[in-house]
């Protein structure tokens, strides 16, 4: 079927309740609408599906999320032992449709015969993948769609191994999804048949207990020491009207965190995010004017932020005359692996196998610190995915040892606990590094300028544009194709010593004229090493229409790596723009 008997099939076919039908009858006469909401079905990749909230094979809603289920729910039958008695995980987020969404999955799993653990409310990303491993399950489901603005949703599928599903476990589901031609056969089980078969289980506090336990254990500083005492420190924390709000007060709270304070207006659940405009995302400067408004109120040593599902942190800290500073996902990547390695390697308990792993988006200056602690540090593509995947690679054979995982994203990761970054955690960690770097009458700003002066001024930036749409999707693809085109030794007057395209998996030297395979996996990305040190990289989105832009440029002095980052954004924002 074409775009319009597909939209024909869903407004006449009486399956479609009639909240959906109405909302279709709206656009009778608006084509464009109509082939945006019906030309493809909504992508489902390594991070499952994420889409606008909305009537249509290219939204989510209800139907969309049966016939998800509905394939994975075919996959682990055919694929995993046991998979009805050990059954799946499902959590959700505090967006709209999160709890129905939820629940639709579960009708589909039950009505398969499949056991499913349901979370009595909203609850972070990092607990649904710490619960799949506790309780043993064969995948996870969580519904939400990150940081996102408020009109979208999402449906994202664990692992029994609590990470990220690899590719080809993936294309297995998809092929699984598209072999289902009619979701009106789809099988459900009604919320209160399966709790009285046994099939469905509510599920709440003792995983809440058992994850907060967990994270506990990593916590590098003893709470009854005087050497840093947690109770001096004084945080403002948000969690932008999302999940964070009761997980990441106690974690501070049983870790010596007594002094905390929350930004009320963006305390609770809110699916329209309210106090949290443009959207509920941490790495944006404007979701934190009323959390600055607090801190200096109070006179607060840090901000710590969390994304909608708490798998995300950021931070801003205080640096001078209570002025306050938002740190990238970088800066705090970087402190935290100080911290990290530094404590470690002063209790000796830094293994002398350690690795950690960067996406190759994130700060090189990473590399120098993990260097300096003799730690081997591995580059992996975008997505935090692919650091759970060497997670799995290299620590679980007892080869060597995991401890820590960074992306330029504001997603961190130490331990083994779950194969996924992790926001409570990270407030954890940062508050912790915050109050070391107090008792020595530092701020968190203090420190990361003596990382500076010590390994080198590496200073980056994100550039990114939206195209909407069908047009828009092959606006990026016929892009991509001409940046390819158009690197040779100079790209709008940079000098680019070595071209690394990860869609061809090779790495072309232009100096030498040398050609080497790259190892990661194929992926639509573009990434130039500059003369100097410096670099920039390319590619679209994996989880929205987007096209980003990565820049990072470093030297030994502050006001020339400034510059010539400067330089860098200028002339290849430039020409980026005129080739899309």
């Amino acid at each position: 079927m074409n775009s319009y008997e597909k939209y024909l099939y869903w407004l006449e076919n009486e399956y479609f309740d009639q909240e959906t039908r109405s909302e279709l009858m709206k656009i009778r006469s608006k084509p464009e609408e109509i082939e945006d909401r019906f030309f493809k079905d909504l992508d489902f990749g390594t991070g499952g599906m994420r889409g606008i909230i909305g009537a249509g094979t290219n939204r989510i809603n209800k139907y969309t999320v049966r016939r998800a289920s509905q394939g994975l729910t075919n996959y682990l039958v055919r694929h995993e032992n046991e998979a009805k008695m050990r059954g799946i995980v499902i959590a959700y987020d505090s967006r709209y449709k999160s709890q129905e969404f939820a629940l639709e999955a579960a009708k589909v799993f039950t009505g398969n015969g499949i056991k499913v653990y349901l979370f009595d409310e909203i609850k972070p990303t990092p607990e649904l993948a710490f619960a799949v491993k506790f309780l043993g399950t064969v995948a996870g489901v969580v519904i939400t769609a990150s940081h996102n603005p408020k009109e979208y949703n999402g449906y994202k599928v664990y692992g029994k191994d609590g990470g990220q599903l690899t590719p080809e476990v993936t294309s297995k589901i998809l092929e699984e999804i598209n072999n289902i031609s009619d979701v009106t056969n789809i099988k459900l089980m009604e919320k209160d048949t399966a709790l009285s078969m046994g099939l469905l289980k509510i599920i709440g506090k003792e995983i809440d207990d058992a994850y907060i336990s967990k994270l506990k254990t990593l916590s590098l500083s003893n709470n009854n020491s005087t050497e840093y005492p947690n109770h001096s420190l004084k945080i403002v924390y948000t969690p932008l009207h999302g999940t964070g709000n009761k997980p990441v007060r106690r974690i501070l709270h049983e870790t010596g965190f007594k002094n905390v304070l929350v930004v009320e207006n963006q305390e609770y659940p809110d699916p329209e995010f309210t106090n949290a405009k443009p959207a509920p995302n941490p790495e944006e400067s404007r979701v934190y004017k009323h959390a600055i408004r607090l801190a200096k109120k109070e006179d607060a040593d840090l901000i710590i932020a969390t994304d909608p599902d708490c798998d995300r942190m950021g931070v801003m800290t205080k640096k001078f005359k209570g002025n306050y500073v938002l740190l990238s996902g970088n800066q705090v990547g970087v402190l935290l692996m100080e911290y990290i390695l530094s404590m470690k390697q002063k209790s000796s308990l830094l293994p002398q196998n350690a690795f950690a792993v960067k996406t190759i988006v994130t700060t090189e200056m990473a590399r120098a610190i993990a260097n300096s602690y003799g730690v081997e540090l591995i580059d992996v593509l975008t997505g935090f995915k692919y650091i759970g995947e060497k997670i799995r690679e290299m620590d679980e054979p007892g080869g060597k040892s995991f401890v820590l995982g960074i992306e330029d994203s504001c997603g961190y990761l130490t331990g083994t606990y779950i194969r996924d970054k992790d926001g409570v955690l990270a407030s954890m960690l940062i508050a912790e590094a915050a109050a070391y770097y107090k008792q020595n009458g530092k701020t968190l700003y203090d420190a990361l300028l003596e990382l500076y002066e010590k390994y080198g001024f590496y200073y980056g930036g994100m550039f990114s544009r939206t195209f909407r749409g069908k047009e828009g999707i092959d606006r990026i693809k016929l892009g991509m194709s001409r940046i390819r085109n158009n690197v040779g030794k100079t790209f709008d007057n940079i000098e680019i010593v070595a071209v690394r395209d990860y869609l061809k998996q090779q790495r072309y030297d232009l100096k030498t004229g040398k050609t080497e395979s790259l190892k990661l996996p194929k992926s639509d990305v573009i990434y130039c090493e500059v003369s100097g040190g410096s670099w920039f990289c390319i590619r679209p989105s994996g989880t929205e229409p987007k096209i980003k832009i990565y820049f990072e440029a470093c030297g030994k002095d502050s006001r020339l790596a400034h510059e010539e980052l400067r330089r860098l954004r200028k002339n290849i924002l430039s020409k980026v723009k005129k080739i899309f």
